[in-house]
């Protein structure tokens, strides 16, 4: 791979004759007037048409790179040069000349701003393929953003069979601190693994008193043996007329909160009629925010999973909260933040900004699981002036956005968008200012410009982490293969 970069790209000379194109540069990926961290990798990129030649010049005030090739691959010492004399002024100048059928033409130059804000160095996701049921080559991977380096978690190969397969899912981390993460091992082997400060623990979440083990958590920020948790019987439905093709949904869920000291779980939400699920916490702990569909079923009907399958179109979630005191871990009465299904939407993952004022949520036509629906986009709700909402319009795209994070400094997110494709999921990035202002979102860089076009896999979930998780793949898969520990249940 590297022998293959030092050939693509190499330093050049732009050409002394050259006509102005009219159309504009294309590129892969489009970083074109992009705001990027000053801590970021370098940013890679190669002309996206039919070229003999192509050359790059890369300027900022009196600093110049010129490089030559289809795909224009900064070093690291290169990029830092050009960062250095642009962060928090002006942007890095990129001048493409593109030789077609022996004329060279040169293309309206554009920028890519450099943000004095650093981002979180790393970020934690699943690689996954798109397809309904196939897990086996599904890893648990972290990436350094300040480099192309990158790391397994976990590996679900590891204690897989022929016989009996196991399937990792719902990775979480405590305000990105990478000695306290989990994620869940479903089927063979199955439990929830957590990171606890090094120690490695398995439990089962699963008690009389629940519907299942815990699914999508949320960690404490300040009481660091506390994690709320839905609780989901999930099903799947396939379309046969549909380009969103897949349809995952709940027949029921609720909320439990888990003290990992005590190995107990309590319940804070479990109304029969109400889907609540993705509880996150506010940075102080003391709101608990979550979504939740009102759904009643037919009085003579007993197939619950067939009646939500029949009327998926009619299940459609708020965003509520609910007061937590610290002291008596006891919860208030619920609040509605955002009606969306008052407007014909639906509206899930809840995440709140660093500095509490921010809330960014998915939000679709119906339905709990927007990474299948095209119609998904994140809209922003300003805590601060009455919760006013409002579609992400400077991030969203024609495609899927959903799976939002925030940096621990709030200046930054990371999301999930199939915008290239349609089908494959990426993680792109964007600035998000104190007003709540977002620049063009890009996409993860890559050592290899082209790698993700010949990635045949998603990213799931992408969250920030502060630095990378230390323990092995195979320390995890050894406790993976010791008894779960049951939890006890408390009233």
């Amino acid at each position: 791979m590297a022998a293959m970069l030092l050939l693509a790209c190499n330093k050049a000379e732009v050409p002394a004759n050259y006509t102005e194109a009219e159309a504009p540069a294309t590129i892969y990926p489009d970083y074109q007037g992009v705001t990027v961290p000053v801590n970021l990798a370098p940013l890679r990129f190669q002309w996206a048409g039919e070229a003999d030649e192509v050359v790059a010049r890369l300027s900022v005030a009196d600093e110049e790179l010129v490089l030559g090739g289809p795909k224009i691959c900064p070093t690291t010492a290169e990029w830092q040069q050009l960062v250095a004399k642009a962060v928090g002024g002006d942007s890095i100048r990129v001048d493409l000349y593109v030789k077609q059928q022996e004329t060279w033409q040169h293309y309206k130059p554009f920028g890519i701003y450099v943000s004095p804000d650093s981002i979180d160095p790393w970020i934690s996701y699943r690689l996954i393929s798109p397809s309904y049921v196939t897990y086996e080559e599904l890893t648990l991977n972290q990436r350094c953003l300040e480099s192309y380096e990158e790391r397994v978690i976990y590996d679900n190969i590891l204690c897989s069979t022929e016989q009996n397969g196991q399937c990792i899912n719902c990775h979480h981390s405590q305000l990105g601190n990478p000695q306290r993460t989990l994620f869940h091992a479903r089927q063979n082997l199955g439990g929830t693994m957590i990171n606890y400060d090094g120690q490695l623990l398995k439990v089962n979440l699963k008690t009389d008193s629940t519907l299942s083990a815990g699914v999508y958590p949320a960690w404490h920020p300040t009481q660091q043996s506390l994690i709320a948790f839905s609780t989901n019987l999930t099903m799947q439905s396939f379309h046969t007329r549909d380009i969103d093709k897949i349809e995952v949904l709940d027949s029921q869920s609720d909320l439990i909160l888990y003290d990992i000291e005590k190995n107990e779980v309590t319940t804070v939400e479990n109304d029969s009629t109400e889907f609540e699920t993705f509880p996150c916490w506010t940075p102080d702990g003391r709101w608990l925010y979550y979504s939740s569909a009102h759904f009643e079923y037919g009085d003579t009907v007993h197939n619950h999973e067939g009646e939500s399958i029949i009327r998926y179109k009619d299940i459609r979630y708020n965003i509520y909260r609910k007061a937590f005191d610290p002291t008596t871990r006891q919860f208030g009465p619920r609040e509605v933040v955002f009606r969306a299904d008052s407007m014909g939407l639906s509206a899930t993952l809840p995440r709140i900004s660093p500095d509490g004022r921010w809330l960014l949520a998915a939000v679709g036509e119906w339905g709990t699981f927007h990474i299948w629906h095209r119609d998904a986009d994140l809209w922003l709700i300003d805590l601060q002036q009455q919760n006013e909402a409002r579609p992400f319009s400077e991030v969203n795209s024609e495609s899927v956005e959903s799976y939002h994070t925030w940096s621990h400094d709030g200046r930054w997110i990371v999301f999930s968008s199939r915008r290239y494709d349609g089908n494959f999921t990426r993680p792109f990035f964007a600035h998000v200012d104190k007003d709540g202002h977002a620049t063009k979102p890009f996409e993860l860089p890559a050592e290899d410009p082209n790698y993700h076009r010949e990635l045949m896999k998603s990213y799931n979930v992408p969250e920030f982490l502060r630095g990378p998780v230390e323990i092995a793949p195979q320390t995890f898969a050894d406790a993976l293969k010791k008894d779960a520990k049951a939890a006890g249940y408390k009233k």
